[in-house]
């Protein structure tokens, strides 16, 4: 049986048909898939990263709390 490829060529497509996915990330959307590499071009400019599952990773770090605890009262110690 021959390829879709080939069963592509055999109906008319002239050039080879090649399907492309390319893993982005972003440290705040998460991640994507890319078609086309323009796509993914456009995408790193904007603050995107390419996902490679063969190299190993770092982990990441715990995350880090900024915010102020808001309290309704103001804490007093008393004397005695």
């Amino acid at each position: 049986m021959p390829s879709f490829t080939a069963q592509l060529n055999q109906k008319g497509a002239n050039y080879p048909l090649s399907i492309m996915n390319i893993t982005l990330v972003h440290p705040v959307h998460g991640a994507k898939v890319a078609t086309m590499e323009l796509e993914a071009e456009a995408d790193e400019k904007n603050g995107w990263t390419r996902y490679n599952p063969d190299t190993p990773s770092e982990p990441e770090a715990a995350p880090v709390n900024v915010l102020e605890v808001k309290r309704r009262r103001k804490v007093t110690t008393q004397e005695v």
